[in-house]
């Protein structure tokens, strides 16, 4: 394989869209939790002032053994800094677009909106809790789901008592609110 071909993959990998990035609806804002930015803001600090150097470190090493065609630690080294710089590009593009906005601030406690924690009921009387996040903040094992999801949509300005319908692959499907629940406000 030609150092050519191989530069032109890199270059095509470098600029093409994270993949596993969740998308934005076109015109919406990104919307984000305190606890989310920071958790982004974090991992953008996290990568930048301490992963990124150490791999730079590795590669430069490698590259002053010699042939850096068969070198592992240049080749790995290399990959991995490309994932690291995709990533900060990702999180630092994420970020500057991102619209914090704290539930403990709601006003409108009785209705559903960002933030929320919501326990509902479906048709089945089986009872589910999930949290409405931002696109970047979601998390099925902790039961975080994306405001632009087809449940939050359902759910967005029900109050407790509500039966809203949420469009399933199966059909339609009502679910009754039981609580809201917004964290406390602080101070």
């Amino acid at each position: 394989m030609s150092k050519a071909f191989t530069k032109e993959n890199d270059e095509t990998e470098d600029s093409a869209p994270d993949p596993a990035a969740p998308a934005l609806p076109v015109g919406a804002k990104n919307y984000m939790t305190p606890e989310g930015f920071a958790a982004m803001r974090s991992e953008l600090r996290q990568l930048s002032r301490d992963e990124r150097p150490k791999v730079v470190e590795v590669v430069s090493w490698a590259a002053g053994n010699g042939d850096r065609s068969e070198n592992g630690d240049y080749i790995y080294g290399k990959q991995r800094l490309r994932q690291i710089d995709g990533r900060i590009r990702y999180l630092t593009k994420r970020l500057e677009i991102a619209e914090v906005v704290d539930p403990a601030q709601q006003p409108n406690r009785e209705q559903v909106f960002f933030g929320a924690t919501v326990v509902y009921v479906n048709a089945k009387d089986v009872e589910n809790t999930i949290t409405i996040v931002g696109v970047d903040e979601t998390d099925s094992g902790a039961r975080k789901v994306s405001w632009v999801s087809p449940i939050a949509r359902a759910l967005l300005k029900a109050r407790e008592g509500d039966t809203v319908e949420l469009r399933t692959p199966t059909g339609p499907e009502q679910i009754e609110v039981v609580s809201i629940l917004y964290p406390d406000k602080a101070g």
